[in-house]
């Protein structure tokens, strides 16, 4: 079974625009401590953004560091050629699991997802975590794609990142042996009481243990009222500008990687209320403080 928490790590870099494996060895080493599985060039991970020789890097650099951690890495999605390119390549290595986005900018309909999808599940020999994400992609996750591939022995999991409970108990009526993972964190507790295994987090950068310890109280229905309310407005400052830039920002504040630089088009100097995320940061590590122990 997949881990029910994983972080869309971000990706660290120097000042000057180098790799920062050591920064990147660090946070990695805190999600193993933390028990959390490791999604590497995801979109918080600006794999969109960065070229395929760093790519190639940051897998070395995070494998040599695995152990027993469970590796997800994000796949490309618009070039059908070299997506399959790079799976080939990461067929190679000790990877858990791929996320595969819909694909980008095209708008693809039914019968394209469904081809592309197919391709991508026939090309891999490892679980496969089909993504939707509409505000990014330009486009939902077909429900016909997901009935045609539903007995696909590498189709693992959905990744519902719409914001959208029905759009999620449809992937959940449809689906026979795959996990609904929630993609946004706020939404966690909504999407725990329909069905969701886990959450595939942006907060747990940030708050690492703390994040575990939500989603944990998620699944349980443990959490009050004022408690849901605090996780939603705190999730909420990791985007009060493009993520991930307010998280690499809030990493930066608290030591723990060296640089907020990103790679262009994002932009670590973004203007936005910094002290509404950082205030978010006192607020869940006050309350993991109780809840914690």
């Amino acid at each position: 079974m997949m881990t029910r928490l994983w972080t869309a790590l971000i990706t660290p870099f120097k000042e000057n625009g180098e790799l920062d494996v050591e920064s990147l060895n660090n946070l990695i080493e805190e999600q193993k401590k933390a028990q959390n599985g490791v999604l590497i060039l995801g979109s918080t991970g600006e794999g969109l953004n960065i070229e395929h020789s760093t790519k190639k890097q940051i897998l070395q650099a995070a494998l040599q560091i695995k152990g027993d951690a469970q590796y997800m890495v994000g796949l490309p999605g618009h070039q059908i050629d070299e997506t399959l390119e790079w799976i080939d390549y990461c067929n190679t290595l000790n990877l858990d699991s791929y996320l595969a986005p819909v694909p980008l900018y095209a708008k693809p309909g039914p019968k394209g997802q469904t081809a592309w999808f197919k391709k991508v599940l026939d090309r891999s020999n490892k679980p496969v975590v089909l993504y939707n994400v509409p505000s990014r992609t330009g486009t939902s996750l077909s429900y016909e794609t997901v009935k045609e591939l539903v007995n696909h022995p590498n189709f693992k999991a959905i990744k519902e990142a719409s914001g959208s409970t029905e759009c999620f108990s449809q992937y959940e009526e449809i689906t026979t042996t795959q996990m609904l993972f929630c993609g946004d964190d706020g939404l966690m507790p909504e999407f725990s009481k329909l069905g969701a295994y886990g959450l595939i987090s942006v907060a747990s950068n940030v708050w690492p243990y703390a994040t575990d310890a939500y989603v944990n109280a998620c699944i349980n229905e443990d959490l009050t009222e004022e408690e849901i309310s605090l996780w939603k407005n705190a999730s909420n400052t990791l985007f009060l500008a493009s993520n991930p830039v307010p998280a690499k920002i809030l990493l930066h504040k608290n030591l723990k990687i060296s640089s907020p630089l990103l790679r262009l088009p994002l932009s670590h100097e973004e203007e936005f209320n910094k002290e509404q995320l950082f205030e978010a940061d006192k607020e869940i590590n006050n309350w993991f403080k109780v809840k914690g122990n």
